[in-house]
């Protein structure tokens, strides 16, 4: 039996130890758990509104097999090594390129976290008066909502899989139960006909957002992966999670605006009659998001400040994050956050291509033999971070010209090339450097 001093140990500076790895039907909860949210379903509910019926659903296929084929691809570089992002990106990028990396990722993240903490006040408010009649301030639920947040990451992988265990199935039987209300009486014909309602959305575009909502939290899949028993149990959880999971929420939710012609997904919750128990459980979904914002940008301020227990790390972020949902964040915030998170994909595309490439090197033991600095490597990540932008329409980028239409993919897909071409030139050339030092050894000898 673990002891009382285990509750917060995470090994956020070493690789997970093989008896504390879990299976995939674990991993997978945890996954669907940080993927489903109060922002998946409004998600499926625009879709549902802009779109036909059948491009909605085909889209949700698409972008949430294209979110579990990145997720897949870097989460088994976390089940290989047992080592997070930031770790990992030590030995792509170097010792400092890892921190610009942890950066980077810890500000986007508790940025997000503020983001959807905002969301979450905003939203507990709504379902409090309206089902309730208690008017609360949003300042108050906001503060609230980031201790409890706080506290959950704080503890770490442990709380987060608790809290998906109790979250994921109420919001499985909350979607069903909604599904089955809103078709009984009605054909899927009848659903698939339904006029479109909100702001119309192409095809490519609604792909693009399904792939940029989550794109994110697959580049940073070895956070969770380093908890997988294996890359089958890592693979398998990516793809129940981001395909599965993701598309059937999304799938569900598209149903659900068509039906009733609503896209506001709490007008449509009380307009089904379940009133504020399902609303509050739409919200510890999003709960169980937000705490994986601020859990990994923890664990990137760790490869940083390694003599800084993750715990305190975890409080500052969090404390940092909820004074941003306050100071009103969305407004004042979001261009930065996404011009962050351009820099963000680039980094899976490089550990990926580079772990296939020099696995033998991706060891914990050799972890203080990185270099200061991969320069080939950071010149590729500015290359595909540039990429990104130029693929962003104004005003978050230069809207210079299109690639797949979604620009953490063209990153992500610019950077794994780049770097896979690279290391497999090293490699080689390393190789016949080799050979030739070997023959001429010979020839002395």
């Amino acid at each position: 039996m673990e002891n009382r001093f285990d509750l917060t140990e995470d090994y956020e500076l070493e690789p997970v130890p093989q008896h504390k790895r879990k299976g995939w039907i674990k991993l997978s909860i945890v996954w669907t758990g940080g993927i489903v949210a109060l922002s998946a379903v409004v998600l499926g509910g625009t879709l549902g509104a802009g779109m036909p019926f059948t491009q909605a659903i085909l889209a949700s296929f698409l972008g949430s097999f294209i979110l579990a084929v990145l997720s897949a691809l870097c989460c088994v570089v976390g089940a290989k090594t047992g080592l997070s992002t930031a770790l990992v990106s030590k030995f792509a990028l170097g010792k400092y390129g890892a921190y610009a990396v942890s950066i980077i990722l810890a500000i986007a993240l508790f940025g997000w976290f503020g983001v959807q903490l905002a969301l979450f006040g905003s939203s507990l408010r709504n379902v409090l008066l309206d089902g309730l009649s208690l008017d609360l301030p949003v300042l108050a639920l906001v503060i609230t909502g980031g201790i409890l947040m706080t506290v959950t990451a704080f503890i770490g992988y442990k709380a987060i899989e608790k809290l998906s265990l109790v979250a994921v199935p109420l919001l499985g039987i909350l979607l069903i139960s909604s599904l089955v209300k809103v078709m009984t009486g009605k054909s899927v014909e009848s659903i698939s006909q339904a006029p479109i309602i909100g702001d119309p959305l192409t095809f490519g575009s609604a792909v693009s957002l399904i792939i940029g909502s989550l794109a994110i939290g697959a580049i940073i899949g070895p956070d969770i992966s380093r908890y997988a028993r294996s890359t089958k149990d890592a693979v398998i959880s990516s793809f129940v999670g981001y395909f599965l999971g993701f598309s059937i929420v999304l799938i569900i939710s598209i149903i659900l605006a068509k039906a009733t012609t609503q896209v506001d997904i709490v007008e449509i919750m009380l307009g089904l009659g379940w009133g504020t128990a399902a609303l509050l459980i739409l919200i510890l979904a999003q709960w169980t998001t937000n705490d994986n914002n601020l859990y990994s940008s923890a664990l990137g301020f760790a490869v940083i400040f390694q003599k800084v227990p993750k715990s305190i790390i975890t409080i500052a972020a969090g404390a940092i994050g909820t004074g941003m949902a306050v100071s009103g964040i969305y407004e004042n915030f979001i261009p930065f956050l996404n011009f962050l998170s351009a820099l963000i994909p680039p980094i899976g595309g490089i550990y990926v291509a580079d772990f296939l490439v020099n696995r033998q090197k991706y060891q914990f033991e050799k972890i203080d033999q990185t270099k200061n600095v991969e320069p080939l490597s950071v010149a590729i990540w500015i290359i595909a971070a540039l990429v990104a932008f130029m693929t962003t329409a104004a005003p978050s980028g230069f809207g210079l010209f299109t690639l797949t239409g979604a620009s953490g993919f063209d990153a992500f897909i610019v950077a794994f090339i780049l770097q896979l071409i690279v290391g497999k030139v090293i490699k080689n050339k390393t190789a016949t450097s080799d050979i030739e030092q070997h023959a001429k050894g010979g020839k002395v000898s």
